[in-house]
């Protein structure tokens, strides 16, 4: 069988998450509202952030960009699943799988990124209160939420080149419900040494360094705490840490088990299954988790929706 080359009608198959199509229905409904939910949510924080003067401060800017960055994250997979399924074709073009891809990449490590960068937020607002506003410029701000994006354009970008010159012969069904690095990787017919061993080294700097420097920031952060005289000042410290951590686990658990573990003991079913993760409930969870705990968000939702009930009316 002659290898089939790259071109633009070159098509995959993107397997999905289920084979049955009665499950399939069940699936559609369940993302469907899962989408929804996430779109409204994290626009909701977007504006309620945007139209709050009282927000307009370094931790609510960086939450913004979160919103928009799981936005985009999410969007960039669960329609595409859900067209597929209705339409029940599941064939994507290569040049569409590897845009999707470098989507995928790009939205996935500004988001890992910029939670460390919030990391770095709460270590200063905590262990240097009184230096806080000073270290936190607004010049200071606009580089440490610009810059992911940049880096990871750069990121994306490379991973997207180092994919080019791969041939894919024969098989082209990808166990997945959208083009990831990993799977696509293991049709490839030619040698994927040097992609592999990037994804190694992006993996350390975006998934690793970024973990590592979160755990370090909370030691801090935590002695800081204990050192609170008052238990109420101490509660209130803890407080707007809480939601972080939340989506510091959710985020990190999922990514680690999938870029750094070791191939022998990953499957298709743990990585899709580690994908609707950081795909789909975590976008969907994060303005819940940031909104329920925080009163000033919750009071900024209040007063836009009730602006938006009252002009409608």
């Amino acid at each position: 069988m002659e290898p089939k080359n790259k071109t633009s009608t070159f098509e995959f198959i993107l397997l999905g998450l289920s084979e049955y199509p009665e499950q399939e229905i069940l699936l559609f409904a369940l993302f469907l509202c899962m989408y929804v939910v996430m779109a409204v949510g994290n626009l909701l924080i977007i504006l309620a952030i945007s139209s709050d003067s009282h927000l307009h401060t370094p931790m609510y800017f960086f939450l913004a960009n979160l919103s928009l960055v799981d936005f985009g994250l999410a969007t960039n997979t669960v329609p595409k699943m859900l067209v597929n399924i209705q339409t029940k074709s599941k064939s994507i073009s290569y040049p569409c799988c590897l845009t999707q891809m470098y989507f995928f990449h790009f939205f996935g490590i500004i988001d890992s990124v910029l939670i460390a960068v919030m990391a770095y937020d709460r270590f200063v607002a905590i262990c240097h209160p009184l230096h806080y506003t000073t270290i936190m410029s607004p010049r200071l701000c606009g580089l440490l939420a610009g810059g992911p994006w940049v880096f990871s354009y750069f990121i994306s970008l490379t991973h997207i080149l180092l994919m080019m010159p791969l041939v894919f012969c024969g098989n082209n069904k990808i166990p997945h419900y959208f083009c990831d690095l990993t799977p696509l990787l293991r049709l490839s017919c030619t040698d994927t040494s040097v992609n592999k061993i990037f994804v190694l080294i992006v993996a350390g700097l975006v998934i690793a360094m970024p973990f590592i420097y979160i755990l370090a920031s909370y030691v801090h952060i935590i002695v800081a705490i204990i050192k609170v005289p008052s238990a109420g000042g101490r509660k209130k410290a803890f407080s707007t840490c809480s939601s972080h951590l939340s989506v510091v686990a959710l985020l990190y658990g999922t990514t680690i088990g999938v870029y750094l573990c070791p191939s022998s003991v990953r499957t298709a079913v743990k990585e899709k299954a580690s994908a609707i993760m950081y795909t789909a409930v975590t976008p969907m969870l994060n303005p819940f988790i940031y909104s329920l705990r925080n009163r000033d968000l919750k009071g900024a939702l209040r007063n836009l929706i009730s602006k938006k009930i009252t002009s409608s009316s």
